[in-house]
Formats: C-alpha cells, sequence, structure tokens
C-alpha cells in the first residue's frame, strides 16, 4: 500500500487549526450553509434562464419554421403562443443538423469539455478536479444545450443545469478561495438546486447529486444537507415563475393488490433489458463518431441529420418528448406505438448527444421508460385480466425504474418521479422495480465517471487514510520494533562525530541529550549538510548543541494523525518518543518507514479478499 503525506498538507497547511473548537466548526458550517444558499438563488436563476431560453429556440427553430411545436409538460406554463406556420415535415430533416453546428461550432471553439451530458462532466469535476470547473462552463453549456434541444435534438434538461449549477458553486468557492472539500460540496449543491429547479423535485435533486457519483448503493452523505438547502431555494425562485405545480399531471393511481407485485417484476426486467440497450447503444454511437477522422464541430451536425430522419417518421421522438409521457398517461398509445417511441428514443438521444451535441440524458430516459412501461401495462393487462391493472401506473413506476436502472440511482429516482408527478401512492411497486431493475443493470452506467464507491474517490483518499490514522496509536506503530535499537548524541558531540553517527545508521535524525541525559533537541540531516557546507568536514568547534532544534515529539498513546501532522509541519521524516509522565525522557524514535506498516497492517486486516 503506497502512502504519501501530501494528501494531508491541504488539510493541515491550508485550511483550520489542527483540533479545531466547536465555534470554529459552527461558524464554518454556518458560512458553508450560506454559501449553498447563495448558490440555490443563482442556480434558480440561472434554471429560468435556460428554460426561457431553449423554449425560445424551439419556438423558432421547431415552431416559426416548421410549424412542428413538441408538446411541452403538462404541469408547465406555456411560454410562447403557438404559431401559425402550416407544418412542413420536410423541414425536420435539416433543423436537427443545422442545430448541431451550430453547437458544435460554440463547444469545440470555447469549451470541448461542455459536449456530451454535462451530468458526467461534474461527476468527474468531483472525483478528479478537486471540484474545478472553468468559469466559461456555465454559460457555454446552457446556450449550446438551448440550441442541441431547441432544434429538435433529444436531449435532457437535468445534464445542462446540473453542469450551469456545478459550474457556479465551483466559481464561488474559487473567488473566495475555498478549500477543495467545500469546492466540492458547492459543487454537488449547485448540482442538486438546477436539477431540483427544473423537475420541479427539491428533495430528489438533493438526493440524486448525492447518489449519482457512485454506482454502487452508497452517497456522499455530507452533501446530502447542504443540496437540500440550495435545491428547495432553487427551486422556490424557479418555481415563482414557472408555477408550482408537478411537472406532470398524472391520475390518483393506488396500489393495493399485492397479487401486482408480480406484473411489476415482468416490468423490472423488460426495464433492465432496455436500459442495458440504451446504454450500449448510446456509447456505442459515441465511439462510432469519436472515430470518423472529421473535425469535431461537424459531428453533432451528421448526428442532428440522422435525428431529423428519425423525426421526418417520427415527430414525438424529437426534443424533450415529454408529449409521450403525457399521452401515455391519457392512454393514447398503443402498445406497438409505445415500444416504437422508446426505440425512437433512444436512437435520436444516442445521435444527438452520443455525436457530441450537448443535453442531459435523465429527461430521455423517463420518456423511454414511460414508454416501456406503458406497453407493459397494456400487456399485463391482457395476461392478468383480474387484477384490474392499470397501464398509466406501469407508464409512472416504469420512468423510475428505467433511469434507476441506466444511471443506478435507485433511492433518488423513486423520489424524483414522484415528486415529478405529484403522486406517491406507488411508491411500494416503485422501489420494488427500482431495486430489481438496479441489481440486474449495475455493472452498466449511462455515466462513465461513476466511481464504484466512496472508497474509490481520490476525493475521500485522505478522508480514509486520516480515519484509519486515527485509530492507531504510536504504540501501535512501533509494536513489532518498540525495542529496535536507535541512536542518540550527547550535546557535546562534534561535527565528526556526528558524521561518524550517520553513516552507521539509517536514522534521518539523532535526538540530541545534555549532560543530565534528558532531552535538549534534535540534529537531522539537512541541518548536518548545511553545517558541512558553511564550517567545512574537519571543523571541530561545531558541536551538536549548536546544530540542535526544537524535536518533534509524540508519546506511545498519541495516535497516528497527530504524528504525521507533526511530521508534516516540520518537514521531518521522523518524530522522537517521548514518555508520557517524563516528556525528557527519549524511548524511541517513530519513522515514516513505521507508520506506514502500520497503516498498511490496519488497511490490509480491514479489507475484504
Amino acid at each position: 500500500m503506497f502512502f504519501e503525506f501530501g494528501f494531508l498538507k491541504e488539510e493541515f497547511v491550508l485550511s483550520r487549526p489542527f483540533f479545531p473548537t466547536p465555534v470554529d466548526m459552527a461558524r464554518k458550517l454556518g458560512r458553508l450553509l450560506m454559501l449553498c444558499g447563495l448558490v440555490g438563488v443563482v442556480s434558480g436563476i440561472g434554471a429560468i434562464a435556460f428554460v426561457w431560453a431553449l423554449e425560445l429556440t424551439k419556438h423558432y427553430a421547431l415552431g416559426v419554421l416548421a410549424g412542428f411545436s413538441p408538446a411541452i409538460p403538462s404541469g408547465e406554463l406555456q411560454l410562447f403562443p403557438e404559431p401559425a406556420t402550416p407544418f412542413r415535415r420536410w423541414l425536420l430533416f435539416f433543423i436537427p443538423a443545422l442545430g448541431g453546428i451550430l453547437s458544435g461550432l460554440i463547444v469545440y471553439l470555447f469549451a470541448p469539455e461542455a459536449e456530451g451530458h454535462g451530468t458526467d462532466a461534474a461527476i468527474n469535476s468531483y472525483h478528479f478536479k478537486r471540484g474545478e470547473v472553468r468559469a466559461r462552463i456555465p454559460v457555454i453549456k446552457a446556450v449550446a444545450s438551448a440550441i442541441t434541444i431547441g432544434t429538435g435534438g433529444s436531449g435532457g434538461r437535468e445534464g445542462p443545469i446540473a453542469q450551469i449549477g456545478a459550474g457556479f458553486g465551483s466559481i464561488l468557492a474559487n473567488l473566495l478561495r475555498l478549500s477543495a472539500y467545500e469546492r466540492r460540496i458547492l459543487l454537488a449543491s449547485g448540482m442538486a438546486a438546477g436539477i431540483g429547479a427544473v423537475f420541479h423535485a427539491p428533495l430528489a435533486g438533493a438526493l440524486f447529486a448525492a447518489e449519482v457519483l457512485y454506482r454502487e448503493m452508497d452517497m456522499e452523505y455530507e452533501v446530502i444537507v447542504p443540496a437540500i438547502i440550495s435545491s428547495v431555494i432553487s427551486y422556490a425562485v424557479f418555481a415563482s415563475v414557472f408555477g408550482w405545480d408537478p411537472l406532470f399531471e398524472s391520475r390518483h393511481f393506488l396500489f393495493r393488490n399485492p397479487a401486482e407485485l408480480v406484473p411489476y417484476f415482468f416490468l423490472a426486467l423488460v426495464l433492465a433489458g432496455g436500459a442495458v440497450i440504451f446504454i450500449r447503444t448510446f456509447y456505442g454511437v459515441r465511439d462510432v463518431f469519436r472515430s470518423l477522422k472529421l473535425p469535431n464541430y461537424l459531428k453533432p451536425a451528421i448526428g442532428g441529420l440522422v435525428v431529423g430522419v428519425i423525426g421526418f417518421f417520427l415527430p414525438a421522438a424529437l426534443g424533450t418528448g415529454y408529449g409521450i409521457v403525457d399521452g401515455a398517461f391519457a392512454g393514447q398509445f398503443g402498445l406497438t406505438l409505445l415500444l416504437v417511441l422508446a426505440a425512437g428514443k433512444i436512437l435520436t438521444t444516442s445521435f444527438s448527444i452520443g455525436s457530441g451535441g450537448s443535453g442531459g440524458v435523465f429527461g430521455p430516459s423517463v420518456v423511454i421508460g414511460g414508454a416501456l412501461g406503458g406497453a407493459v401495462g397494456i400487456a399485463m393487462q391482457r395476461i392478468f385480466p383480474g387484477m384490474s391493472i392499470d397501464p398509466g401506473a406501469f407508464v409512472m413506476v416504469g420512468m423510475a425504474g428505467f433511469f434507476a436502472a441506466a444511471a443506478n440511482t435507485p433511492i433518488s429516482t423513486v423520489i424524483m418521479v414522484s415528486e415529478m408527478t405529484g403522486n406517491y401512492n406507488l411508491l411500494v411497486p416503485s422501489m420494488w422495480v427500482c431495486i430489481i431493475a438496479y441489481l440486474l443493470v449495475r455493472r452498466s452506467t449511462i455515466y462513465e465517471r461513476q466511481l464504484p464507491t466512496r472508497m474509490d474517490s481520490p476525493s475521500h483518499m485522505g478522508e480514509m487514510m486520516g480515519g484509519i490514522l486515527k485509530r492507531l496509536t504510536v504504540a501501535d506503530a512501533l509494536a513489532n520494533g518498540a525495542q529496535k535499537p536507535f541512536v542518540m548524541v550527547n550535546e557535546t558531540a562534534t561535527l565528526r562525530e556526528l558524521l561518524d553517527k550517520f553513516a552507521g545508521t539509517k536514522q534521518a535524525c539523532f535526538p540530541v541529550l545534555d549532560r543530565h541525559g534528558n532531552l535538549a533537541g534534535m540534529v537531522d540531516g539537512r541541518d548536518l549538510r548545511q553545517a558541512i557546507r558553511e564550517a567545512g568536514f574537519i571543523d571541530q568547534l561545531v558541536i551538536a548543541k549548536e546544530l540542535a532544534v526544537n524535536p518533534p515529539k509524540v508519546t506511545p498513546q498519541e495516535n497516528l494523525y497527530s504524528a504525521v501532522h507533526k511530521m508534516v509541519t516540520s518537514q521531518s521524516d521522523e518524530v522522537i518518543v517521548v514518555d508520557e509522565e517524563n516528556p525528557q525522557k527519549v524511548i524511541g524514535i517513530l519513522s515514516r518507514t513505521d507508520l506506514v506498516a502500520a497503516y498498511d497492517r490496519q488497511f490490509l486486516s480491514a479489507t475484504p479478499v
């Protein structure tokens, strides 16, 4: 197990006192929560601006030009009147391609990391970039996504708004010169704020930001409270403009028959298979476009052209596709058409975003899952005629189960869909389907930057190491070598004698004793080399007392976290171990090697094979 002290540098040197007081901790927490509130306000305003820009683009690009107005969610306001332009279906061939080349030019000229679905970029920043997001990303992402989706590209709002909110959190942390830990908290809070606002789901937005970072059943627990604060405030700001109703209007579905868990089990199987197909199609298309020997800004145009061909025959697959969900709730589609719509949405999303366009994948996943759920519901209604199955309930559960499987987020997705529809009566079948679908698909994910667990995140490496070091004592570290010989020198030792001592041992430093045998200081190799440069090899006038410095000391019962702190702050590879009762009595030397060995023993004993 390789171990370095560098992971502790920021914590010890750049942030707080080694043992912060309760007042310090309360002050720091209060400041962080206030900043999360500010992130919520700005994210709410950003969500309003983004949705307005998207609807404006859609109104002119699809409505005024082509006479096509994709349905908006039933719970959202109509911002622009229906255009009087007659439907010109043939223009659907070209408008998504035009949007693709415009967004491609904007992204690849100004911020290449803004391509694709923004949630993955935010996850990557959290784990691998210390929460850093370039200041231009929120603006570029908003403009490019509004163009991609507004011109008919199949994408969701959550990716862009997640990256917009995360970007502002990161920018704010940089302006205030906060630590990497605080920057990551604000980044995650920004993700939560954006998602909670645009989907009218403040609780789910907070849970999603904590859960989406990992592939296994793990969460970023310290993110939840700050994320709830920012998400609630962002939702309040957004809803004050766009209304307080749930995103979708669903009937009052109920679950009162335990036998329905059987058809819901079959739904989970279908959703798991559909999620795998979606993931493989999406990244298969992405890989094909990456291999094309073309300028990157042209690739979204090609993807848009394919989307236009599909949209010509299946206009409902363009844009967000929320009309499919509302239609499925109302029972307007048959089984075959629902399956065709699900397949069309998988393809349009893959070519819109996988080609390098900008947009999210949550929205399309909800639509695909709803269509598959409606199809399974109709099939189960025919297979189990005595159960009084309502296909609309399967639509809602399918929305949750599909994304839970595709994104490995079974907990937050259950709450997300319940908040989006305003219906909490299907929590039991939703949990049942989400968990089963998640367990079947958890080896795959639509967010490839997810890590398995917190232990795999570089952002937690120092935290986990610190936890182990706090459990171990100096005595534990010296358990296998407490009696190993170590060399001490008298304060009257000459430079020549010190050189002889260093030549005969591997010690990096020597305790210096006074004439009574008490600790008077320490001489280390750096001080000795400096003395050699200044005094020369044969100078007998320099003695150990003149070279000795105040030594870093620890006691046997002190924990290794404290010992590492003293090594870091003294820039020494060794600390002197003194007696608990008599701090002037030297009983050993704790070296970096001893500390590493103790850490390795504890880590390996706690790690399952």
